[in-house]
């Protein structure tokens, strides 16, 4: 008999002593695995997720994280052959698991790069400038995210059993959470085999990841202010979680991405001979039969103007004409299965329900034609579904059939297919095919209220284009209203969901303790040794540079404009600036200033300072003319040691003043250090 799928919790595997409910084979039938709503102790893997797991990621600064991410995805990389096999077993084709599989990885390796060169090597992200609160500069606030005392619950679709996972798994684990993961049973033995590689390799902190098999009963019971919960399903599911008492007044904070009728529109400048036109039809067909259009951002309503509706439906059957249908494991197959025959069942209601008010054009949702000998009936097998309806039609714009399903609508203005999209009351993502820019804006700006992610592809960036249905680790994917209204991915938006912000109020020395980052006001540090000959065992924020002075010649400004072609006539035509009301005179270039503030506080022997690679948030604040003088003041701003490399980054907060202590210029120089002993 299959095994029984276990879940792990509380540091151990927990194997149910019932026999389970059998998993079938999405291809033959046949039982997989098997899968008992009789799981483990869930509040004990909630109080062992925040008293063990919780302090132990939260112990690790944010780049000690990421790089944590980057080693399970390379891990997991040298597994990938079982987990295809698994897939196949789901009804993914190769490309399908791709998809779900490498597109998980592919997360984990994005987030980590993001954790790495976005985040500070700490435990707290400072948000935003610095907010004066008082005249004297003694009051002051920071707004700061930190970790929560909690735990993440990931609550998982059947479609997508690796990438679902991982996607909700990186940013939780940056942010400092500890995660549950409760995967759709109709998958769950790809989610297992993965997760048990994960823990084999011994690579995350006890108790940062548990996994739930079977039933979630009494999972959100448990659950806390400090909790949240990530939901990917039916919106029905997510209105009872949003019901639940823990969310409803009990502070638990909950994230859903549910049903979407995703649109793509085809321009009203697109003709049959345009390689747009070619383009809209073949990401359609692709965003139908990828997973067998079980994706959460699948096209399932075809915008087209109502003069290309026939040119565009025999396009779209001849195309879909084409595609083979068999076992997933057959490399020759185009599209595979459906998931679970229960969920071929929904598909055919779904179409039922469709067809009140558009006509079937291509495909049968009772017959398919499946190839090399795969039986139709015992797998969950279904014919690619194209149909075609009327402006004014109700069902396509409610219903959705969660499979290979799509319908035809046309539109006769602009304003009316942004009308005709704002319809499905909320999508995770839209698409428009143009060339045209006007009618892109009106589009899109028409449009963007009611999606997560809207793409627009033509000519010129299809080459390079991930699709319309392809969620990227940079982008945040969720949508408004029908969707869900929660948001996910998004990059460092992603961790920071997660973590809490805070304004925090004080003396800029106390700003300075609590962040690690030097706040302007703080104190600074004036020793005997230059900081630029300090590597980071020795540097310390605060350590500071007050220069020498530097008169700035008229000779000085009439070189730099020689040298450097600058001519602009405030550095050179007397009459001309003095007549400008901002400068009054001739003034020095921005860039000279700098230029100058730099050989103020460089040093120029080799030491632990490796290189300058870059100044941010340059100003120019007050004009610079000839034969005033200048000085600046260089403090040790934020110090992030590289994990990986015998060097970190330094930065330092610049200030140059004038001989009446004005600031004429505020940056911040980039360094890059060697350690030294640590």
């Amino acid at each position: 008999m299959p095994e029984v799928l276990e879940s792990y919790a509380q540091g151990s595997w927990f194997t149910p002593v019932d026999e389970g409910t059998p998993l079938a084979d999405a291809n033959t039938g046949e039982t997989v695995a098997r899968v008992s709503s009789n799981g483990p102790d869930i509040a004990g893997m909630i109080d062992h997720a925040r008293r063990v797991g919780g302090p132990a990621v939260r112990a690790l600064t944010f780049h000690q994280r990421a790089n944590l991410l980057k080693e399970v995805a390379k891990h997991l990389m040298g597994h990938k052959e079982e987990f295809y096999a698994l897939s196949h077993r789901t009804g993914a084709t190769v490309r399908d698991s791709a998809v779900d599989i490498d597109g998980g990885f592919g997360t984990l390796f994005s987030f980590s790069s993001k954790g790495r060169r976005e985040l500070p090597n700490s435990t707290v992200i400072p948000d935003g400038p610095l907010e004066p609160l008082g005249k004297q500069g003694t009051f002051v606030a920071q707004h700061v995210y930190t970790s929560r005392p909690g735990v993440a619950v990931q609550i998982n679709a059947f479609n997508f059993p690796v990438w679902g996972m991982l996607e909700k798994l990186a940013p939780a684990f940056l942010a400092g959470l500890p995660s549950i993961v409760k995967p759709a049973s109709q998958t769950a033995h790809l989610t297992v085999a993965v997760v048990k590689r994960i823990i084999e390799s011994g690579l995350l902190p006890e108790g940062s990841l548990q996994l739930l098999v079977g039933t979630h009963k009494g999972l959100i019971d448990n659950l806390g202010p400090q909790d949240i919960v990530g939901f990917t399903g039916s919106a029905a599911t997510g209105a009872i979680l949003r019901n639940h008492p823990n969310v409803v007044s009990g502070g638990v904070q909950l994230n859903v991405e549910a049903d979407s009728l995703n649109c793509s529109i085809l321009g009203p400048d697109v003709s049959e001979k345009d390689p747009e036109f070619d383009l809209f039809v073949k990401q359609v067909v692709t965003e139908m039969t990828v997973k067998a259009g079980q994706k959460c951002t699948a096209i399932r309503r075809v915008l087209v103007p109502e003069d290309m509706t026939e040119a565009v439906t025999r396009a779209l059957t001849e195309r879909l004409g084409k595609v083979t249908i068999g076992a997933a494991d057959n490399p020759e197959v185009r599209m595979g299965p459906l998931a679970t025959t229960a969920q071929r069942d929904e598909v055919r209601k779904a179409v039922k329900a469709l067809r009140n008010s558009a006509e079937l054009v291509f495909g049968d949702p009772d017959r398919v034609t499946v190839v090399d000998g795969a039986d139709a009936e015992a797998g969950a097998f279904v014919s690619p579904i194209l149909l075609r309806a009327e402006p004014d039609a109700r069902e396509p714009h409610e219903v959705e059939a969660f499979g290979p399903i799509s319908t035809v609508i046309g539109y006769s203005t602009v304003a009316e297919a942004v009308e005709s999209a704002a319809q499905g009351e909320g999508s995770l993502v839209g698409s428009l095919v143009t060339r045209d820019e006007d009618v892109a804006r009106e589009v899109v700006l028409g449009a963007a209220p009611w999606h997560g992610r809207f793409l627009v592809l033509n000519r010129d960036d299809a080459e390079e284009s991930t699709g319309h249905g392809s969620p990227l680790p940079v982008l945040v994917h969720g949508g408004p209203g029908r969707a869900g209204g929660g948001e996910e991915l998004g990059g460092v938006r992603g961790v920071k969901h997660h973590m809490q912000r805070t304004a925090v109020q004080g003396t800029p020395d106390m700003l300075t303790a609590i962040t690690g980052h030097w706040t302007t006001g703080s104190r600074r540090t004036v020793g005997e040794v230059h900081p630029f000959r300090k590597d980071l065992s020795q540097l310390r924020i605060g350590d500071t540079i007050a220069s020498a002075e530097r008169t700035v010649s008229r000779a000085d400004i009439d070189h730099f404009a020689e040298f450097t072609g600058d001519t602009f006539y405030a550095h050179t035509d007397e009459e001309a600036a003095a007549a400008n009301p901002l400068f009054g005179g001739i003034v020095a270039h921005g860039y000279l200033v700098v230029s100058l503030a730099a050989g103020l506080f460089i040093d120029p022997d080799p030491g632990p300072v490796l290189a300058n690679f870059g100044v941010d948030g340059l100003r120019f604040l007050t004009p610079v003319k000839e034969g005033e003088t200048i000085k600046v003041t260089l403090t040790a701003k934020q110090i992030t040691p590289r994990t990986n490399a015998d060097y970190g980054e330094v930065r330092w907060d610049a200030v140059v003043t004038n001989q009446e202590g004005d600031a004429v210029a505020t940056y911040d120089v980039l360094t890059l250090v060697a350690k030294g002993e640590q």
